[in-house]
């Protein structure tokens, strides 16, 4: 079972309707032991958030217990050092407890670096567990921002949830043009629409790896593979542009060992760490007493997780890869040759 506490990362680009959701979410009561740690280069530190909430109280620097009983935090040092902070002052009793943890980043965030920060960091991997990555996009200009901005395209190959946003805005061309150009990017994401921010947290929170009511490992959620539109023809398995994000799943033969696999992942996050914005993987190993789910982006792979007391039917091992400009076939190649 795992104890480490549910890291939920909302980004999405300018304008998207991160600060609306993240207000929505703090006012509903099954939120009330979550803390929030919002990055200060956004629009005024904690103002935008507080200006919703009364009978706030202020219980340390840059940290805030709002109505609903959430703790919400500026990020005002390193990522980490704001992360290994509110755990000792949970630990110390200093804040109240918490049992989940929401970052907010500005609309220009890369997740890369964000999601970095919780595999390299000892203290952090050992405490915090990332749940799931959640995008806002705005349905009548995100067609247009995905085309311009590389951001923004980051952002949605990285997601695990994406939130298509101001859908009262857009006309039903654009959202489904909008839709269509997201699974291309990213199928294995689920989409949910959402209006004036409102969103049940059941869709957003504690949708990743783990079921939270017994813990329990729930892979199939967590590692969706990607699925092509019903009308679109096959992808040859060529290298795609150079700018061009693509997915793709690499189902490995059985049997296989993780200490075979192991250096494999590491010499893929070496090669193309550049471009590899998420790779995902559950593999049944022979030399491991449970399932592993695997999990890197860019060139760090995170530590594996062991899935005690969960099994497949007919079990695969599966990677799905999303990265930019990626050689599908070398890819494969490499990890094939384990």
């Amino acid at each position: 079972m795992d104890k480490r506490i549910p890291v939920t990362l909302l980004t999405g680009f300018l304008g998207s309707g991160k600060t609306t959701l993240l207000n929505q979410l703090l006012s509903r009561a099954e939120m009330k032991d979550s803390v929030v740690i919002i990055n200060e280069l956004g629009e005024a530190g904690l103002d935008h958030i507080l200006a919703t909430q009364v009978d706030s109280e202020q219980i340390a620097d840059n940290t805030v217990l709002l109505s609903s009983g959430c703790v919400c935090c500026t990020l005002k040092n390193e990522l980490a050092d704001t992360m290994r902070d509110l755990f000792f002052k949970r630990t110390l009793q200093a804040i109240p407890q918490f049992n989940r943890l929401i970052i907010e980043t500005t609309g220009m965030a890369d997740p890369g670096p964000i999601l970095g920060n919780l595999m390299n960091e000892p203290v952090i991997e050992s405490v915090y567990r990332l749940d799931a990555v959640v995008v806002t996009i705005d349905s009548e200009y995100g067609l247009q921002q995905l085309q311009e901005h590389a951001e923004a395209r980051k952002q949605a190959a990285a997601a695990d949830v994406l939130l298509l946003t101001k859908i009262d805005l857009a006309t039903p061309k654009q959202l489904s043009a909008l839709k269509e150009k997201l699974i291309a990017i990213n199928a294995g994401a689920t989409q949910h629409k959402v209006q004036y921010g409102q969103i049940e947290p059941d869709f957003i929170i504690d949708v990743g790896l783990f079921d939270p009511t017994g813990k329990r490992a729930e892979p199939q959620r967590w590692l969706r593979a990607p699925l092509r539109l019903a009308n679109s023809k096959p992808r040859e398995m060529l290298p795609a542009h150079d700018d061009e994000i693509t997915s793709f799943t690499v189902t490995l033969p059985s049997p296989l060992n993780w200490r075979d696999l192991k250096p494999v992942i590491l010499k893929l996050c070496q090669a193309y760490g550049k471009d590899l914005l998420r790779l995902k993987g559950i593999l049944h190993a022979a030399d491991q007493p449970a399932p592993l789910a695997i999990h890197a982006v860019h060139y760090t792979p995170y530590p594996p997780t062991l899935l005690e007391d969960w099994s497949e039917e007919n079990p695969s091992n599966r990677i799905v890869i999303i990265g930019k400009g990626l050689d599908e076939t070398e890819i494969k190649k490499m990890l094939m040759q384990v």
